[in-house]
This record gives structure tokens, C-alpha cells and sequence, in this order.
């Protein structure tokens, strides 16, 4: 069988690339092993998002009465419950994938693909020809040697989506957003947890004020937080996890009934055939241009097999970018400065652009505006004042950075975002009229800050 475009891999890079293909008429086949929509819609991004609700509804019951709400009888989470809503609707979405992909007209090929010596691709013993091969296969959880993952005692994310009942107490080690995001989880649902983290800060990525923001936010859940500790070995006796530490105290060992490794992922390259089709590969990634092409004319290869972010939306975005650059159109390479990020915590963060303290390091000419969200209606109405609004401008004061924490920041990071793209200024985002009262205010308030035009603060 021929076609013009053979995907690898249907998560939010192979998916979108086969539908914008589709879009600009050309006949595509989409290669997936598991569930069409990858691990980010399956056992990543949305079912952990699901859980997270779960766990922010137990937190309103039982603090109902702080909103002058009075509940009877116990309030208690169903953990069979919980993972099953989540399940439902990480299918509903695997569902709507499907939908799509035979919207378009798209052939969907089941069974694991790889790439033959002569730039075809066989799935299950079977050979197909096409124009054009795009690799995205994504990525899966890094296990570690001194931390040998059993599926029961000692977890990945993937098994931490379905545990079927609350263990007492929980060890993380890694604090980026994965980590953060169960360790809100499982926290908020009484869990005993304890984050260890490598870096000297918690979400190492982000703004150095951002972490300790967090820090205190989660040290007011009862998370006990250990940072520049690093860890030896785990193991497993009498049902209980022994992890070796190292950090200020010195080297300790600390107990839980699981622990939870959360760090970093490891792209899927492996048996898809690239050192047969002579795809260059470095530091376990697929080399590519910014077109994604590959070092082999008519390969290419988008999402976290290749050295960019790994995030959902950045594989979307590449995706595009490489199906209409190899259909003829003439897109932009993508600017990974303008590439938002967020971590769905307690409370949420949300950041775009660089970090102050990478600014700091540089030595170049900036200026900050703040907003703490304890001055904004709209939280305090809420019951969610923790965290803030913090916008970065250069010496021209176009905003080049913003990072955010409180609730629902996530939904707020767009507008920063296209300030930043679109090369916006202090001005212009303090002269844009928000609604009141909300918590983008924090934004246009922030920005006034920066110009020495506060109101409210």
C-alpha cells in the first residue's frame, strides 16, 4: 500500500500531523501500537488532570464550611471511584481521537511500526511505501537503576493513575510537573507525602520565586519538602520502601509504603529501525532541522523523540509546522522562547519566557512588575488567595518572561503568551482593559507595577 504519509505514533504530535496532512489533501496512515491519542491523552496529561478535579472537590467538601456550606455524614474519597471517572474520560477523549482521524479519512494502522533499511515502514510483517515517514512516538517514564520500578511498591506515573486505594504515606522523588502535579494529588486526598528533589529548589525549571512560593504552599499541605537531597538507593522489605538519602541533614533513610519516580522521561527510539534507514541519532534523540527533517531525505521526526520541550503542546505545534513545510506551504519555524508551561499543583503554575534569575545571570537590563493575588477581589471572593502575577520586561519594556502561581493560572498563561509573541510592551498590557473582578487582572495590575502606576497595591 502507498501513500504520500506514514505517522508513527498517534499522541498530540502524530495525530495533529495526520489530520493538518489530511487537511492539505494527501493520503495518510497513522501507525499506533496502543490507544490512538497516545500516552498524553491514554496515561498522561488528561486522566491526571481528571484526578486532580477529584482531589480539588474533596478539598471544597471539606472545607465547605468556610464558604457557609454544612455537609452531614463522612466525607471520604472512593480511590476505585476516582481512577474509574478518570479512565471514562481519558476513553471519551481516545474516542473523540478516532472520531477525527476517520473525519478525515485517515487510516489508522494498528501495531508497533519501524522504519526498514530502504525508507518504508512495516507493521506486523507487513510493508508500506509513502512520500514522506514522520516519527512520533513520544516518550515513557526514566526508571532508574537505584530505583528499580516494580509496578506495586515502587511506581511510575503510569501505575500512579490507577492505584486502587490510598497508601498511608508516599515518597516522590522528582519535583518537575509530574512529580508536583501527584504530589498535590495524593496530598490533597490525605496522603502522607514527601518530595525529594536533586536541585537545590522545588520545579527546578521554573522562577526561582515561583519555588518558594510553592514550597511554603505545599508545606501548608503537610508535603514534606527535601531539596538538594539526593538519592542513594531504594528498596523494598516487609511491604515498606527504604530510601536512602543524602542532603543537608547528611544521609538518612526515610520510609513510605510507595514511592513515586518521577524523573524525567526517556524518548521512544528504540526498535524503530533508525540505525537501519541511517537516521542520526545523538544523546538519545533524533537529530532534525527546524523544518524536523532528519538526516535522511523524506524522514522526520517531531515531539519528545527529538531535543525540545517535551510537552503536548509543543509536539502540536511541530507537527503542523512540519506537515506544511513538507507540503509546500511556507510556515515559520517555531520560536521556542514563546512555548508556555504549566504545572496543575495546589495552586497552579504557569510561566512563559525567561527566568529572573537567568536574567540575573546574563547581566542584562530588566524590570519586574508583581501582583500578589491577596490584594485581587476575584481570590479573595474565591477562598484562593495564595500565589501571584509576575511580568518581566526588557530595557525597551517588552515583556519577555511571565510566571504565575495561584488558582487557575493555567488558564490565564495565553494572554502573556501573545503579549510576548506579539512583542507587546508594559504599556500596552496596562492599557488593555480587563474584566473585573478577575484573576487576569493580576496581568494588566502587574504591569502597572512595572511602570511605577500601581492602583491597587
Amino acid at each position: 500500500m502507498k501513500y504520500d504519509i506514514i505517522i508513527i505514533g498517534s499522541g498530540p504530535g502524530g495525530y495533529v500531523a495526520a489530520i493538518r496532512a489530511a487537511q492539505l489533501g494527501r493520503k495518510v496512515a497513522l501507525v499506533e501500537k496502543a490507544e490512538a491519542g497516545g500516552v498524553c491523552l491514554n496515561w498522561g496529561c488528561i486522566p491526571t488532570k481528571a484526578l486532580l478535579k477529584s482531589a480539588q472537590v474533596y478539598h471544597y467538601c471539606k472545607n465547605a464550611g468556610n464558604y457557609g456550606i454544612e455537609l452531614q455524614g463522612e466525607i471520604k474519597p472512593d480511590m476505585e471511584k476516582i481512577v474509574a471517572r478518570s479512565r471514562a474520560v481519558a476513553e471519551t477523549m481516545s474516542k473523540g481521537v478516532n472520531f477525527l482521524l476517520k473525519k478525515n479519512n485517515i487510516e489508522l494502522i494498528a501495531g508497533h511500526g519501524r522504519l526498514t533499511a530502504d525508507r518504508k515502514v512495516e507493521v506486523n510483517g507487513t510493508i508500506y511505501e509513502a512520500d514522506a515517514i514522520i516519527l512520533a512516538t513520544g516518550a515513557r517514564p526514566r526508571v532508574m537503576d537505584f530505583m528499580p520500578a516494580d509496578g506495586k511498591h515502587i511506581i511510575t506515573s503510569r501505575e500512579a493513575l490507577t492505584l486502587s486505594r490510598l497508601p498511608e504515606d508516599m515518597i516522590v522523588v522528582g519535583s518537575g510537573a509530574i512529580g508536583s502535579e501527584f504530589a498535590t494529588l495524593y496530598a490533597s486526598l490525605g496522603v502522607k507525602v514527601t518530595i525529594v528533589e536533586y536541585m537545590p529548589q522545588l520545579m527546578p525549571l521554573e522562577d526561582e520565586e515561583v519555588a518558594k512560593t510553592m514550597e511554603r504552599c505545599f508545606r501548608k499541605m503537610r508535603i514534606d519538602v527535601r531539596t538538594s537531597t539526593t538519592v542513594k538507593r531504594v528498596t523494598v522489605e516487609d511491604g515498606r520502601c527504604n530510601v536512602e538519602i543524602e542532603g543537608k541533614k547528611g544521609a538518612e533513610t526515610i520510609t513510605a509504603e510507595v514511592v513515586l519516580s518521577s524523573v524525567g522521561i526517556k524518548s521512544n527510539i528504540e526498535d524503530l529501525g533508525l540505525e537501519e534507514a541511517g537516521v542520526h541519532i545523538e544523546r538519545d534523540k533524533v537529530t532534525v532541522d527546524e523544518f524536523y527533517r532528519t538526516s535522511v531525505e523524506g524522514i522526520y521526526a517531531i515531539g519528545d523523540i527529538i531535543a525540545t520541550p517535551a510537552l503536548a503542546h509543543v509536539a502540536s505545534a511541530e507537527a503542523v509546522c512540519c506537515v506544511e513545510k513538507l507540503c509546500g506551504l511556507s510556515p515559520k519555524p517555531l520560536d521556542y522562547s514563546t512555548i508556555p508551561s504549566c504545572v496543575f499543583s495546589s495552586p497552579e503554575v504557569a510561566s512563559v519566557g525567561i527566568t529572573e534569575q537567568a536574567l540575573k545571570a546574563k547581566g542584562e537590563e530588566y524590570k519586574v512588575g508583581r501582583y500578589p493575588f491577596t490584594a485581587s477581589g476575584k481570590a479573595a471572593a474565591s477562598g484562593d488567595r495564595d500565589g501571584f502575577a509576575k511580568l518581566i520586561f526588557d530595557k525597551d519594556d517588552k515583556l519577555i518572561g511571565a510566571h504565575l502561581v495561584g488558582a487557575n493560572v493555567t488558564e490565564m498563561i495565553g494572554e502573556p503568551t501573545l503579549a510576548k509573541m506579539l512583542g507587546a510592551t508594559a504599556h500596552d498590557i496596562a492599557k488593555t482593559i480587563h474584566s473585573h473582578p478577575t484573576m487576569h487582572e493580576g496581568l494588566m495590575e502587574a504591569s502597572e507595577a512595572a511602570l511605577g502606576a500601581a492602583i491597587h497595591l
